[in-house]
C-alpha cells in the first residue's frame, strides 16, 4: 500500500506539536482550549459537540461465569 502523501503531512504536523510540548497532553490540551477560546473571542465558529457515553466493552464469548 502506498503512503498517501497527506496522511505523512498530517503525522509530521501531528509529532512536530506533541514534541513543541515535550509529549506532555495535558499541556497540549491546556494549549488546544487556551486556541479555541481565543477562536471564539474572535468569532471564529467552533464546533461543539455534547459528551457521549462510552459502550461497555462486551465480555469475550468464551467467558465462563
Amino acid at each position: 500500500m502506498k503512503d498517501d502523501p497527506i496522511v505523512q503531512e498530517v503525522r509530521q504536523a501531528r509529532e512536530a506539536y506533541a514534541a513543541s510540548f515535550n509529549y506532555d497532553l495535558a499541556a497540549m490540551i491546556a494549549d488546544l482550549q487556551r486556541r479555541t477560546e481565543e477562536a471564539r473571542r474572535a468569532g471564529q465558529a467552533v464546533e461543539s459537540l455534547p459528551p457521549r457515553r462510552a459502550e461497555p466493552l462486551a465480555a469475550p464469548a468464551n467467558e465462563s461465569k
